[in-house]
């Protein structure tokens, strides 16, 4: 059985888009993925499938969930393997030690443009450090997210693709929740 995460986008923020955790749950017992269980009420989910890879599951929750609450939902999946990869091929591991809420990986629904990543890093005139691995952007926001210009909607353009963006205490949080998974140990996370 493979292992994923699924990561929604958009949701929970503000007045926009609300899914419960029990909500993705139910969209993704209702799409045959197993043992889904949930982190945070901030669209985090992962799950077993012994048929679906990780992004034929995002994209039939999210199509679960804009059936079920009649508002478009995105989501991108992340296999265990690649979850395993961004985290060990962090480039800012001092930051996801002594400031990982201050350190964001941003994960594309579609390939990351490195070039267009690039460019936003030389013409950012923040102190905001950007680098790109394993298709995902880690950016560490030194001075803070909320004062800096790199927007969701800077980096989309950026990235060439919609993105959706975890600190490093969720990422590593998800990790955990993975390996535990996979080896079959239980987990303080939401269950069905």
């Amino acid at each position: 059985m493979a292992h994923l995460a699924i990561l929604l986008r958009a949701v929970n923020l503000g007045p926009g888009l609300r899914v419960t955790s029990a909500e993705l749950r139910d969209a993704a017992h209702d799409v045959g993925l197993d043992g889904a269980r949930t982190l945070l009420n901030s669209g985090n989910l992962v799950a077993g499938s012994s048929s679906l890879g990780p992004d034929e599951s995002a994209r039939r929750v999210a199509d679960r969930l804009t059936e079920r609450l009649g508002q478009p939902v995105a989501a991108v999946g992340l296999g265990a393997d690649r979850l395993d990869a961004v985290v060990a091929d962090n480039p800012f591991r001092a930051a996801a030690r002594d400031d990982p809420a201050r350190l964001q990986v941003h994960v594309p629904l579609g390939e990351l443009d490195e070039a267009g990543v690039a460019r936003l890093d030389l013409a950012n005139a923040g102190r905001e450090l950007l680098a790109t691995a394993q298709g995902v952007l880690y950016v560490h926001y030194v001075d803070g997210i909320g004062r800096s210009r790199l927007t969701s909607a800077v980096i989309d353009r950026a990235v060439g693709a919609p993105t959706t963006a975890r600190n490093w205490n969720t990422v590593s949080k998800l990790h955990a929740a993975l390996t535990e998974l996979g080896t079959g140990l239980g987990t303080g996370l939401g269950e069905a």
